[in-house]
């Protein structure tokens, strides 16, 4: 009678009591909350905001522009001068300047050069640049150039959040390895908890001798205490995973202990990564956020090569005013009252121009080498992980079986140990063999589940799927 309670103890071992009410956080909820609302992410922003505010202030360059030159000297009741000079002044895109004027002077000790009429007198023109600054100056390479860090500033944010979602996810496939090894341990505790107790009512009524009672106490104990370490990892981990969740700008989450991981991640994996339909031999490395944030930097860099090749040239500047006292009539600006200007400089050597053009070629061949360089290390890194997916189906099988060839033969060593032909020690191998198996089967599906995090990473894929 008591062989039969101890069978049937034996059989109940896989049996779990229920739990506490439990909340499941999935993949793509998790980074959800990560996409929404973690300040790294956050803080990504700021980048297009930056690149934004510089793109404001190169256009800036092209405001009209109000100038006012006032200048006043009076001495012992003697006015030498009082000189008024007002502007309006329009930068167009090329290197041409229109020009509105208002001159008004008077004193003793002007200068006979700024003698003009009591009214004042009224000027209208443009300022050329013919050579140097003509078809690309400084003003035009920026706003050129503030643009193109617009959109290399939205590549590069794609690259961090891309970064940040990779970390977060190989903390929440940290946080799931954890929790199916405590699920382990916690299941072969109870296993081992009812084997003692039923070895002990045996060894009560004679029926098993006192060093099986002691065999299945130090089993009962070594999975007590490997349930125990498993139990900090967990909460380590979720700590960790509490670093990633907010719930909004300012307010972190912490995971509480009701809160565990979908143990079907390995279902919805690649629909949550979306790489469940990547096709990669297809693949556009081009379009790579990486290489596109390179080809606007090479883009970047050819604008300020063509403006130090621009600076070779002469610099002739000529400015050509007509001039009246009567700007309210149109036909009394003409040729026959002009005020003309031509400024002409030019370095004899040219070697501050020469050094910073062959910089400038120098900056853009080395971006060159670097986008070749990472278009290749993007294609072999790509190859390597799909190799290693490809690899882990067949492991994934491979340990499957192994699984559930350790479980045939607990069973069968149990059965033999019920019928004496077996030895407590030998029940309690088989079974360490399972635990050991089942523990490599968690590391091999978190081994695939970063590497799949790593494809994602290497993609910089942002969009995620999040229910």
């Amino acid at each position: 009678m008591r062989r039969f309670i101890l069978i049937i103890l034996l059989l109940l071992s896989g049996f779990v009591t229920a739990q506490d009410s439990i909340s499941v956080i999935s993949l793509s909820e998790y980074l959800g909350y990560v996409k929404s609302y973690h300040p790294i992410v956050k803080q990504a922003n700021l980048i297009i905001n930056e690149s934004e505010a510089k793109l404001l202030k190169a256009r800036g360059a092209f405001d009209p522009k109000l100038e006012v030159d006032y200048d006043r000297k009076k001495f012992k009741n003697t006015e030498y001068f009082d000189k008024l000079n007002a502007a309006f002044k329009i930068p167009t895109w090329y290197g041409v300047e229109f020009k509105g004027n208002f001159e008004e002077n008077d004193g003793v000790f002007l200068n006979p050069e700024a003698d003009i009429p009591d009214g004042g007198l009224y000027s209208a023109g443009v300022s050329v640049s013919l050579a140097r600054g003509f078809l690309i100056n400084k003003r035009m390479a920026m706003l050129k150039q503030s643009k193109m860090f617009v959109k290399q500033a939205r590549a590069d944010r794609q690259l961090l959040v891309n970064n940040i979602l990779y970390e977060a996810t190989l903390t929440y496939f940290k946080w799931l390895k954890t929790y199916n090894e405590k699920r382990v341990y916690e299941e072969f505790l109870v296993n081992a908890e009812v084997r003692f107790n039923g070895i002990k009512k045996s060894y009560e009524v004679g029926e098993n001798p006192a060093i099986d009672t002691l065999e299945a106490r130090i089993a009962l104990n070594d999975r007590k205490l490997n349930l125990e370490k498993s139990r900090i990892k967990f909460i380590k981990s979720s700590l960790e995973l509490s670093n990633y969740l907010w719930l909004n700008e300012n307010t972190p989450i912490e995971i509480r202990d009701n809160v565990i991981p979908d143990i079907d991640t390995f279902q919805t994996v690649d629909v949550t990564l979306n790489t469940s339909e990547l096709d990669i031999e297809s693949l556009d490395i081009t379009n790579h956020p990486k290489l596109q944030s390179l080809d606007y930097k090479l883009q970047s860099l050819n604008i300020e090569r063509r403006l130090k090749l621009n600076n070779l040239l002469p610099k002739i500047d000529l400015q050509y005013n007509f001039l009246s006292e009567t700007p309210e009539i149109a036909r009394s600006f003409s040729t026959s009252a002009y005020k003309s200007g031509l400024n002409i400089s030019f370095p004899l050597f040219l070697r501050k121009e020469r050094g910073d053009l062959r910089l400038a070629k120098i900056k853009m061949q080395d971006t060159k080498f670097e986008i070749q360089t990472t278009e290749v290390t993007l294609k072999n890194k790509i190859d390597a992980i799909n190799q290693e997916l490809e690899s882990f189906i067949a492991q994934n099988e491979f340990t499957r079986v192994i699984v559930s060839d350790y479980g045939v033969m607990l069973q069968a060593e149990e059965r033999k140990f019920f019928l004496g032909e077996s030895s407590l020690f030998l029940v309690n191998s088989r079974e360490s063999k399972l635990i050991d198996a089942k523990l490599k089967a968690i590391a091999l599906e978190n081994d695939f589940f970063n590497t799949k995090a790593g494809l994602f990473n290497v993609l910089a894929i942002s969009d995620i799927d999040i229910n």
